[in-house]
């Protein structure tokens, strides 16, 4: 296979990994009532759960965390967090937050009532989860395009626009207090939204006066997608189409986990100075003072750096095909990959994989458990054990569109080798699918139960 990539870095700092066996594996797992998250990490080889605060830190990072200000208030470290937010993103306020869930939840909690819906081209679960806290209407309008998962096609991500408009008439203005839309889109296989359907969005928010922010997790990655997909921006610095993207937005929020590439650490920002009194009343009682959030300076520090970190091309371009040769390794292994790869995970359609397991038992979390019993990867599942949910006007039970497995590459942690050991395991696996059990729940709490789901397997 030809090498598409070199790391655009050195190894200074390590950590040892050891690999348990077949036997301890299936035993914890057991005791993990078949839900990977359960697991130890101390019993996982390669840990391919999440890339959310998971990534290295440069050693521009941990020298920032040397100069953090931990003044309680107006601390030197939050401006130097402000300045990167206004250079980066382009908003003038921003509030800090301990991570993108709660930077959601300070958002909504000023802004959206119960009864009320909340557009988005796919909302991720800790963001549905948080209007559902608040009995309010998460609505997903996806492209009919991001449900197949073998379509060749650049911007999968991009939201509904005729749908928006159905919606926005169906419901009423009056009952949409705020439109998102989440750059890439993480429930749609990682796929980015074009620069286009950005501005299309908007311009349909706009229309309505619906305030339009934008979850901004993987912000770095969907401009280099548009970068390299749109040759409108072939020859546009990541920065400037950055600043674009968020031009047309009221604000966002972000979980800095990701394309910060920090370890902790969100923000919610904006452009309307009023917001920042109804947010930051929320966010003191909640979070921690305005100029903190949460967070130690350090952290905010390391962020502000991170910010530049994440947006540097060549790191982008690095990320992208080190993301690209993982689907290629794990499509020769077998697996039905989503296509194409995004920029932060490689997800597998698990319904193709495993087709004699129905939905309703969850062949992802299914293909996820034979993983981490072969070779000790962890991975997470994105289908129905996460998504499904009864629909609100006709009762019926819906499941996933897709039961996608996501193998998600925590930000300059693993090499080549690791990536090929984990095709390794892949084939083992699918070297005999039918021995691999569909499951049940047989508990798991009402919001977000894929966290603390117990299963069994079905016989």
């Amino acid at each position: 296979m030809t090498i598409p990539f070199i790391e655009p870095f050195r190894i200074k700092v390590v950590e040892n990994i050891k690999m348990t066996t077949r036997e301890e594996r299936i035993e914890a797992l057991k005791n993990a009532k078949y839900n990977v998250f359960a697991v130890p990490g101390a019993d996982v080889f390669i840990d391919l759960l999440t890339d959310s605060g998971t990534g290295a830190m440069s050693d521009e990072q941990w020298a920032a965390m040397m100069r953090g200000d931990e003044a309680y208030a107006g601390a030197k470290s939050y401006y130097r967090f402000e300045k990167a937010i206004q250079d980066i993103l382009g908003f003038p306020y921003v509030l800090p937050t301990h991570q993108g869930r709660g930077a959601e939840g300070m958002l909504f909690g000023a802004m959206v009532k119960a009864g009320q819906t909340v557009p988005n081209n796919r909302h991720f679960d800790t963001t549905m989860g948080n209007l559902q806290v608040i009995g309010a209407n998460p609505v997903d309008l996806p492209v009919e395009e991001s449900e197949d998962s073998e379509l060749i096609a650049p911007f999968k991500g991009n939201m509904d626009l005729v749908k928006l408009e159905e919606l926005i008439q169906r419901v009423g203005v009056e009952n949409i207090p705020i439109g998102m839309l989440t750059i890439t889109n993480n429930s749609a296989a990682g796929q980015p939204v074009s620069m286009d359907n950005i501005r299309d969005t908007a311009a349909i928010y706009k229309k309505y006066g619906i305030p339009f922010f934008i979850d901004a997790c993987r912000f770095a990655e969907n401009a280099w997608f548009i970068k390299i997909r749109d040759p409108k921006y072939k020859d546009v610095p990541v920065r400037e189409i950055v600043r674009e993207m968020f031009s047309y937005a009221d604000g966002c929020t972000m979980s800095a986990k990701k394309d910060a590439i920090v370890n902790i650490g969100g923000f919610v920002a904006f452009r309307d100075k009023e917001l920042k009194g109804k947010i930051g009343a929320n966010l003191i009682v909640h979070e921690g003072y305005l100029t903190y959030g949460g967070l130690a300076g350090r952290d905010l520090d390391a962020l502000a750096v991170g910010l530049y970190e994440g947006t540097d091309e060549e790191y982008l371009n690095y990320r992208e095909a080190h993301t690209r040769y993982l689907g290629e390794v794990l499509s020769a292994a077998g697996l039905p990959v989503y296509k194409p790869t995004g920029g932060h995970a490689v997800y597998v359609d698990a319904g193709k994989a495993l087709p004699w397991i129905p939905p309703s038992q969850f062949p992802a979390v299914a293909l996820a458990n034979a993983l981490y019993i072969e070779g000790g990867i962890r991975t997470v599942e994105i289908g129905s054990l996460m998504f499904e949910h009864t629909d609100p006007e006709t009762g019926e039970q819906v499941y996933s569109p897709l039961e996608l497995l996501r193998f998600t590459i925590p930000r300059r942690v693993y090499t080549r080798s690791h990536l090929d050991f984990i095709g390794e395991v892949a084939k083992r696996v699918m070297e005999n699918p039918k021995d691999i059990k569909g499951l049940r729940v047989t508990w798991a709490p009402e919001v977000l139960r894929h966290f603390m789901a117990e299963l069994e397997e079905v016989e």
